[in-house]
């Protein structure tokens, strides 16, 4: 009787959630989460889902973290909000946390925001002040919001640009090296050869370079399909930002704070950002985002020409220290990697002889597996297939890609080796043709 009245509250709610919840808001498995801890998602039935999407990329150190818990109640008990009326010391506790943490230190000037998209623009408001510069360069497959300016950068899908035109213009898209998609599959330098002929001929026939206030690339692209650029690329296109004066920002939005087995995923190329920006995974589950500068370039802003009125909100901050504190403590850009290797080594493994599952690639708890039909081509069928059963068998992945075709895992950092496994085991069957 109990477990009937449930599944009747469970469907309520979904009921309740067509009535009056604008139905732009896409879900990707159909159930209402009650509660959560760990690795795991319960919903009103009391079923438990092993999630390796952590709300996209955010719970990386798993669900009600209790120290990330007890650092949001500890300070709701003593400061809610602020704003820029006077000044919050956990915001200034953060700010500092971060500077210690980032991936070069000439990176000394945070600005604390809500949300990834939010950061982006502000980064770019920097850029194009302190540049005295309109124009912006991104690549193609990004994802960077989905606010107006932010959409205008976002090419993973047409979907997110679709019937929104006139978008903000200034904006320059080239190719982003995706290697198994190149018609130079076998030849990582010729990739990346290729998107810097097409900059060439963009700066000698559509802009010039002293027009350029950024370039905007992610290290990994997210959204695009969890696709590696190869190494060499973040580094010429460090080189070819400072030949010309252009900043370079680095979107480390989905793909920071220890998720691909080190702090931040540029530093496996070793590459100095002018700006960086962080969000998701930085406060554990709460709303906070970032973006940090050197202060030589800050400091040619004014005061008041940029600001947030949530941004830097002092219990988002506790949470975040404390975030960054498990991270270290728990020794998780270690585990990462570690079983980053045993999940991409296995995975790899399984795909052997299977012409459906195109590439399987990663770095650290960040991989993605393509899908192919019967013709080479991307399979977004195969993906959501995969994707449906998993959820039939309790448990929940995502899909990205231009074409939809890729799953991805980013489960939590802290997920047991039993869990690994456990979660491998779904996936392998739901892979099985």
């Amino acid at each position: 009787m109990v477990m009937a009245e449930t599944k009747n509250q469970n469907l309520a709610y979904l009921e309740m959630d067509e009535k009056y919840v604008n139905p732009v808001l896409a879900r990707s498995a159909r159930i209402v989460a009650e509660r959560a801890q760990g690795s795991w998602i319960y919903d009103m039935n009391g079923d438990a889902y092993l999630d390796m999407s952590t709300g996209i990329a955010v719970n990386s150190v798993g669900h009600c973290h209790p120290k990330v818990v007890a650092a949001v109640q500890k300070q709701v008990a003593e400061l809610m909000h602020t704003s820029v009326t006077t000044y919050n010391k956990r915001y200034i506790e953060l700010a500092k946390k971060l500077v210690e943490i980032a991936p070069d230190k000439s990176l000394d000037s945070v600005f604390l925001t809500n949300s990834g998209a939010e950061c982006v623009e502000g980064a770019i408001k920097l850029a194009r002040y302190v540049t005295g510069r309109p124009c912006v360069i991104n690549f193609r497959g990004s994802f960077h919001g989905r606010t107006i300016f932010t959409t205008a950068l976002t090419t993973s899908k047409l979907y997110y640009r679709e019937k929104q035109e006139p978008l903000p213009g200034s904006i320059h898209t080239v190719s982003f090296p995706y290697q198994y998609r190149s018609h130079f599959r076998d030849d990582a330098d010729k990739v990346v050869d290729e998107v810097f002929a097409e900059l060439d001929v963009l700066f000698h026939q559509i802009v010039h370079p002293e027009q350029v206030a950024c370039f905007l690339v992610e290290p990994i692209q997210g959204e695009g399909g969890y696709v590696i650029p190869p190494k060499g690329f973040l580094t010429r296109l460090r080189k070819l930002a400072d030949e010309h004066g252009i900043l370079l920002i680095i979107d480390e939005v989905q793909s920071g704070f220890a998720r691909t087995g080190k702090m931040f995923a540029i530093e496996h190329e070793a590459v100095r950002p002018d700006i960086m920006l962080m969000a998701k995974a930085i406060a554990g589950g709460m709303p906070l985002a970032a973006f940090i500068t050197r202060k030589e370039l800050s400091h040619k802003w004014p005061p008041g020409r940029h600001g947030s009125t949530f941004g830097g909100n002092p219990v988002s901050c506790a949470a975040a220290l404390a975030t960054i504190d498990v991270i270290q403590q728990e020794n998780l850009i270690e585990r990462a990697e570690k079983l980053g290797k045993i999940m991409l080594e296995r995975l790899q493994k399984f795909a052997k002889g299977k012409d459906y599952i195109g590439e399987v690639r990663g770095r650290g708890l960040m991989i993605g597996i393509e899908f192919n039909d019967k013709n080479g081509k991307p399979s977004k069928e195969w993906a959501d297939k995969v994707a449906e059963r998993c959820l039939e068998d309790k448990m929940i992945v995502l899909t990205c890609g231009t074409g939809g075709q890729v799953i991805r895992l980013i489960p939590p950092l802290t997920m047991s080796e039993e869990e690994m496994n456990k979660a491998l085991d779904i996936l392998e069957k739901a892979m099985t043709a």
